[in-house]
C-alpha cells in the first residue's frame, strides 16, 4: 500500500479503471495496476462501457496473454464448460451490445462453429491445441484483437 497522497479526482479515476490481480503456485505473484493497462481499456471508464464491450476487451488480454505461453506448434482453442461438446479453435471474437458475446472458429474436425454467450453466463476455459500440421506458423487471434482495440 502506497502512502502517497491522491487528489479526489486521481481516486476517482484510479476506482474506474481495470485492475488485475493474480497468484500461480510457482508463488509469482502479478498485479496489473490501471498504469500498466492498454490505452484501449483506459480509454473509457468502466461504467461507461456495455457488459458486452468490457467483457470483449478483457477476453482479448487473457487470449493474448495465453498465447504467449506457447510453443510455434500449438494454438489457443477453447473448451466449453458443462457438456461435452468439444473444443473451439478461436478464430474470430466479438461482442453485441449491450450484454452478447461470441466467439467464432472451427471444432477439432474443422467444422465451422459459432458461440454466442451472455455476458451472465461467461465461462471460458482456454486450451492449447496443436496446430494443423499443413500450416506454416501457428495462428495468434489475442495479439490481432488487442491490436484492434489499441485501434480505437
Amino acid at each position: 500500500m502506497s502512502n502517497e497522497i491522491q487528489t479526489t479526482a486521481e481516486l476517482v479515476e484510479a476506482d474506474a479503471l481495470p485492475r488485475c490481480h493474480e497468484v500461480h503456485i510457482s508463488g509469482r505473484t502479478r498485479t496489473s495496476p490501471a498504469e500498466h493497462a492498454p490505452a484501449a481499456l483506459k480509454a473509457k471508464p468502466v461504467d461507461e462501457k456495455s457488459a458486452a464491450k468490457w467483457a470483449y476487451e478483457r477476453l482479448a488480454l487473457y487470449i493474448k496473454n495465453f498465447e504467449k505461453t506457447l510453443d510455434s506448434e500449438h494454438e489457443v482453442a477453447m473448451g466449453f464448460v458443462g457438456g461435452d461438446t468439444g473444443v473451439l479453435k478461436i478464430e474470430g471474437m466479438g461482442y453485441f451490445d449491450p450484454d452478447i458475446v461470441t466467439f467464432y472458429g472451427s471444432d477439432v474436425k474443422g467444422i465451422k462453429t459459432q458461440l454466442v454467450q451472455h455476458v451472465s453466463q461467461l465461462s471460458v476455459l482456454l486450451r492449447a491445441v496443436p496446430k494443423p500440421q499443413a500450416q506454416a506458423e501457428p495462428e495468434r487471434i489475442g495479439f490481432q484483437l488487442v491490436a484492434d482495440l489499441e485501434k480505437e
